[in-house]
């Protein structure tokens, strides 16, 4: 998936990993009508397959399955039995089921979290080391917190929005208006190298673990699709 030189990489793949990086942010944040509307179309399924195909993933053969487009679409697919209302309120169910939980999440998406667990100390947002390690990667990388959010920057659909932002820098696709930025100003010395320093030393570390959980516990095909879409680019 990932060539040892960076600086090789050609833009078009650069492209392709920022597209797929967008459409993992997109599938992993909090679920809305233009979620409800990208699968309804069969264009999730679509971007997902042909992304995968630019970048050499290979899918599960049940890979959508359930979905508009999947493999094995029947009447009782997520789009086909229910209206676009009742999908985006299944969909947000599932999602606070999932990843904000009652007392906890059944699956945190935080690093941070998974990273106190694999220490054996309590997780807290924001204040745990992680965390301030992924705040101090973006603040490197010109990046902040949004205006008005109080969002831990370690979610897991951030980070992939952090790395879409780097692999565009990477493929000269971003235009940074004077702001007075050179590529040795990013982590390693360019957006390339940023790029496969946070998928190497944040991104991998847990996500793939993610994914797994996900998977082993979701209710619904679309996050089922969307955990093997990201496992599928770790493996």
């Amino acid at each position: 998936m990932r060539e040892n030189d960076t600086e090789t990489i050609d833009v078009d793949t650069w492209q392709a990993r920022a597209t797929m990086c967008e459409l993992l942010a997109f599938s992993l944040r909090y679920p809305d009508q233009e979620t409800v509307e990208a699968l309804a179309s069969g264009e999730w399924v679509d971007a997902a397959r042909e992304l995968a195909g630019a970048l050499a993933i290979a899918l599960p053969e049940d890979f959508a399955s359930g979905l508009p487009g999947g493999p094995s679409e029947e009447a009782g697919s997520e789009s086909s039995s229910t209206d676009a209302d009742e999908l985006l309120h299944a969909l947000r169910a599932e999602a606070t089921r999932l990843f904000v939980g009652a007392a906890e999440p059944i699956v945190s998406p935080y690093e941070g979290v998974w990273a106190a667990l694999d220490d054996g100390v309590q997780p807290l947002l924001f204040v745990n080391p992680r965390s301030m390690e992924v705040e101090r990667f973006c603040r490197a990388c010109g990046l902040g917190r949004p205006e008005g959010t109080n969002e831990p920057l370690d979610h897991v659909a951030t980070e992939w929005e952090l790395l879409q932002y780097l692999a565009l820098e990477a493929s000269g696709a971003v235009a940074r208006e004077g702001d007075g930025r050179a590529d040795e100003d990013f982590p390693g010395g360019s957006p390339a190298a940023a790029y496969e320093a946070f998928l190497s030393d944040h991104a991998s570390v847990w996500m793939p673990r993610f994914a797994e959980k996900v998977i082993e516990e979701t209710r619904q095909p679309f996050y089922r699709s969307a955990a093997q879409l990201l496992a599928a680019f770790f493996a």
